[in-house]
């Protein structure tokens, strides 16, 4: 047989799957799969180097599929080659055709969209909130290149997929970093959900725009084997030579195949019944009218991946005072003050140093969360990666780096992760391996004002330490260090962490309250005065507040415990013995809105159902610039004042 008509007949085999599996489930999008089932035919079958029995070795080419929702055509093709898969690696089975009818079934690994932590490795990230996927591949392709790693990565991305910024940022990126080894496949089938898409997302306007950015765009029909073939082969000769990136824009049909479920109205809606026979039949005439045998994956030979590279050790890190002595910076440590914000670009270059695994991300603003550490020591800066304003792409490409064994850090002012909310709620449910410091975080940015402070990020973050991840850990740790040595110590936990932690650092500088002696721990917490009238939890900048409390407070008679809940989660247990040795007593000290710790107290103290009493301070009103941070904690009530004053008033001292 030709390659033509041993393409033609795999790629109908993957599309009728498409249909049985997705009829089976009773949803799905069996049109879309069919849309792409020539260029998933083509990539995994015969262009793509890598091993079906280890679908996740390191130096595999790579298919990140963005527009998620088709993945029935690579569980499809997965069947076929009988693809390693289960959770458990030391159990993984090979997929059969018949486990396809397990599609979307709960205690199934083929999941409605694309999730390697359930279990289906072949994948590098949870995808189907759309816009995300390229981003990723572009993360996966540039641990490649630091690496020095000949793989590729390929990226098929929907047409009204393409509308979402991130897909430009990505782009961007792409061009940028001269990521030549990734390769964008735009899938233009012509609809989206409810209509047809955009002229703006058209062939003719995506090449354009492609062109624009920096691209060379190779413009097929995505049902030809042949233009994909030499399409796929021009984006490899070009891999290892100057010029500019290739992308692929891919017209297809939505439903190819079967002219009964093209066109509006079959997006997620499988066919069943008569309708499924029909869409069948038309599918088994084309396998007539295009080639006279069954398919057969024997027909192809996949070329296996080179062996991995040996892992590279890593070494020890100094400690803060030797970090800055090292930096010609020991002066500064001798003072005892020092923001959070610059000992955690200190203990990022640190990281960098011993261990090769560790890269460095941010979004344009690393001289001032001093990223730019990394960026300015000549021995490490290859892996400081410039995301420019782009902070859903530099989240989603951390995920590809997670996926290639990279420990991905990412910084920005914490307002700005805001934007990133839904690509860090998908990198967790990937499984990342993502550290986000954000910085400026809090009311003591002060003079910048509230566009520039972080207030509903504890809320939002802590909300996934409530839950448990695919480890069996919160989903988040979310970190507040109150002082450099805490900053520069928990930096370092997070690195040796496998799972998502967010932690925020401060603009204004701290007075030392540790030094290089403590330890700090995920799920921690610190009592650093025991009294027994009441306790005083506070965290980030708000523990020096609560100190200064706690001084007034002995002054007037009062014996105050002050805790520094720098984690969340935090040690339940130990929590609820300091409040009952201190007359079930809490005041709970916070610079954000509501929500954190505050709110896991209060979940503490109601799974206890002890009789404890619970006063919360935390920002209740929208703030403004002030000159100084002491202004904005008067301001919003949270000052060593209101602390003082509203522990008298839980004790009922006039």
């Amino acid at each position: 047989m030709s390659f033509d008509a041993v393409v033609h007949a795999q790629a109908i085999e993957i599309d009728r799957l498409s249909l049985e599996m997705c009829a089976a489930a009773g949803s799905g999008h069996p049109t879309s799969a069919a849309s792409i089932g020539h260029l998933v035919t083509v990539l995994m079958f015969n262009t793509m180097r890598w091993d079906t029995n280890h679908p996740e070795y390191p130096t595999s080419d790579r298919l990140v599929l963005s527009e998620g929702h088709a993945c029935p055509a690579v569980y499809a093709a997965c069947a076929k080659l009988g693809v390693a898969y289960g959770k458990d690696p030391a159990k993984r089975k090979k997929l059969k055709v018949e486990d396809l009818k397990n599609l979307r079934t709960a205690a199934s690994e083929l999941e409605g969209h694309p999730n390697p932590m359930e279990g289906f490795p072949f994948f590098d990230a949870a995808t189907g909130s759309l816009g995300q996927g390229l981003s990723v591949a572009a993360g996966i392709a540039h641990a490649a290149k630091l690496d020095g790693l000949d793989k590729r990565v390929y990226c098929i991305v929907g047409d009204g997929e393409a509308r979402e910024g991130q897909i430009a940022e990505a782009l961007d990126f792409i061009v940028d970093q001269k990521l030549r080894n990734c390769l964008t496949i735009f899938n233009c089938n012509e609809y989206g959900q409810a209509d047809r898409v955009s002229i703006q997302q058209s062939p003719d306007v995506l090449r354009a725009k492609l062109e624009a950015t920096g691209f060379e765009a190779l413009v097929i029909d995505g049902h030809s084997p042949t233009q994909i073939k030499k399409a796929f082969d021009a984006f490899i000769d070009a891999q290892n030579k100057s010029g500019k990136p290739i992308a692929i824009v891919a017209k297809t049909v939505k439903g190819w195949g079967s002219p009964s479920i093209q066109g509006g109205g079959w997006h997620g809606k499988p066919p069943t019944g008569e309708a499924l026979k029909r869409a069948i039949t038309e599918l088994e005439s084309r396998r007539v009218e295009l080639t006279s045998a069954l398919s057969s994956s024997d027909q192809f030979t996949i070329q296996p991946p080179a062996d991995a590279p040996a892992p590279k050790p890593a070494g020890e890190i100094p400690t803060l005072a030797e970090a800055m002595r090292r930096q010609d910076m020991f002066t500064v440590y001798q003072s005892g003050v020092l923001a959070t914000r610059r000992a955690y670009g200190i203990a990022l270059r640190e990281l960098c140093k011993a261990n090769p695994n560790i890269v460095a991300l941010d979004a344009d603003v690393s001289n001032s969360t001093f990223s730019e550490m990394v960026r300015k020591d000549p021995t490490i800066s290859s892996r400081f990666v410039e995301c420019k304003i782009a902070e859903q792409h530099m989240i989603s490409a951390a995920v590809g780096f997670s996926a290639a064994g990279k420990i991905p850090f990412c910084s920005t002012f914490a307002k700005f992760l805001t934007r990133a909310y839904d690509q860090i709620e998908m990198a967790i449910y990937s499984g990342a391996n993502l550290k986000i410091v954000g910085s400026h975080a809090g009311i003591t940015l002060a003079a910048d004002g509230p566009s520039q402070m972080s207030l509903p990020d504890v809320a939002w973050f802590r909300s996934f330490s409530t839950m448990k991840d695919h480890r069996g850990n919160p989903g988040c740790y979310v970190l507040q260090p109150s002082d450099a040595h805490a900053a520069y110590a928990l930096t370092q936990v997070m690195a040796e962490y496998e799972g998502c932690c967010y932690m925020r650092t401060l603009r204004p500088e701290s007075e030392f309250i540790y030094s290089d002696k403590h330890v700090f721990n995920l799920g921690g917490l610190e009592v650093l005065n025991e009294g027994r009238d009441i306790l005083i939890c506070a965290s980030g900048y708000m523990v020096g507040e609560a100190n200064k409390a706690m001084e007034a407070l002995d002054k007037a008679g009062i014996s105050a415990t002050v805790v520094d809940l720098y984690s969340l989660p935090f040690d339940q247990e130990a929590l609820l013995d300091l409040i009952s040795s201190n007359g079930g007593l809490v005041l709970t000290v916070e610079d954000n809105f509501g929500g954190g710790i505050g709110s896991a107290v209060a979940d503490a103290i109601l799974d206890a159902g002890d009789g404890f009493r619970l006063h919360q301070l935390h920002v209740k009103r929208i703030p403004k610039s002030a000159r100084s941070p002491e202004e904005l904690l008067d301001m919003c009530g949270i000052s060593a004042a209101f602390i003082q004053k509203a522990a008298m008033s839980m004790l009922q001292v006039v």
